[in-house]
C-alpha cells in the first residue's frame, strides 16, 4: 500500500480499510485529501480484497469540502474540485469490492454524500448526518445527488432545505444507513455485515453490484433488459455453475474465485 499524508490503509484478510486522518480539520475533503481517498480507492479495487470499509479518525466522520480549498478557488477551480469529488463517489460503487462505511460522529454535505455513495453503511448510535447547505449560503447540490437515491424525495428535501442534523435512528427509518449500534459495538458490526455481504463467488458479486448500479432508476424495461442480459451471461461463469451443482448435489459451494 502507498503511503499518504491525510488517510490511512490498513488489509486485514480479505478487507481493506481506508480511514480519513484528517481529525484537525474534521476530515473535510480537500482537493489533496479526495486525490489520496481516490488513489486508494482505485489500487484497492486492483486487490484480491472482497470488501472496503471507509472510516474516519477523530469525533467527526466527515464535515464535507474544506471550505478554506473551496473560498481560494474561482468557478473554474470549483468545478474541477466538484469533478473530483464526483469522480471518487463513482469509483466507489465501480469497484467490484463490496464497500461499507463506518459511520461515527457527524457525515455533512460532503462527508453525507460519502456515506450515501458506499454500497451499504453501518452507524454508531452517536453519528448524525446532514446536508446543511440548506441553512447557509452553498446549498449541497452534488451531495443531493446519492443521497436522495437513499431516501425518497420527502426526506431529501427536509434534509435539504432544513439543514438539520438528523441523528442515526432517523438516518436508519430513512434508509440512509443500514444499521445502527452503540459505538463500542461499531467495529464488529461493520465486520458482521460484510462478512455476510461477501460471501459466495467472488466474480458473481462484483458483476451483481455493477449491474445494480447499472439498473438503478432506470424505467422498469431498461432495467430488465439490462439485468436479463447480465443474468444470462452470469449463469456461464464457474461460480454459477459451482452454486447451482452444489444446490443440486446437496453438498457445499467450493468456490472457483
Amino acid at each position: 500500500m502507498a503511503e499518504y499524508e491525510h488517510i490511512l490503509v490498513k488489509r486485514d484478510g480479505d478487507t481493506i480499510t481506508i480511514t480519513m486522518n484528517r481529525a484537525a480539520r474534521r476530515n473535510s475533503l480537500s482537493a489533496e485529501h479526495l486525490t489520496e481517498l481516490l488513489t486508494a480507492f482505485r489500487e484497492a479495487g486492483t486487490t484480491d480484497a472482497t470488501g472496503i470499509v471507509i472510516a474516519a479518525a477523530g469525533p467527526v466522520f466527515s464535515a464535507g469540502h474544506d471550505f478554506g480549498d473551496v473560498a481560494a478557488r474561482d468557478l473554474m477551480g470549483v468545478r474541477e474540485l466538484l469533478t473530483l469529488c464526483t469522480e471518487l463517489m463513482s469509483t466507489m460503487q465501480s469497484l467490484p469490492q463490496v464497500v461499507v462505511a463506518r459511520v461515527h460522529g457527524l457525515a455533512t454535505a460532503a462527508g453525507c454524500q460519502l456515506v450515501a455513495s458506499c454500497d451499504l453503511a453501518v452507524a454508531a448510535a452517536s453519528a448524525g448526518f446532514a446536508l446543511p447547505g440548506g441553512k447557509g449560503g452553498w446549498f449541497c447540490h452534488t451531495p443531493a445527488v446519492p443521497v436522495a437515491r437513499s431516501i425518497g424525495r420527502k426526506r431529501l428535501m427536509e434534509l435539504a432545505l432544513t439543514g438539520d442534523v438528523v441523528d442515526a435512528a432517523t438516518a436508519l427509518d430513512w434508509g440512509l444507513v443500514n444499521s445502527v449500534v452503540p459505538d463500542d459495538e461499531l467495529d464488529d458490526a461493520v465486520a458482521a455485515l460484510l462478512a455476510r455481504a461477501t460471501r459466495g463467488s467472488r466474480a458473481s458479486k462484483a458483476m451483481g453490484k455493477q449491474t445494480l448500479y447499472a439498473q438503478l432508476d432506470r424505467p422498469e424495461a431498461d432495467a430488465y433488459a439490462i439485468a436479463l442480459e447480465v443474468m444470462a451471461s452470469a449463469s456461464q461463469l464457474p461460480g454459477a455453475r459451482e452454486g447451482m451443482a452444489a444446490f443440486l448435489e446437496k453438498r457445499k459451494a467450493e468456490w472457483p474465485d
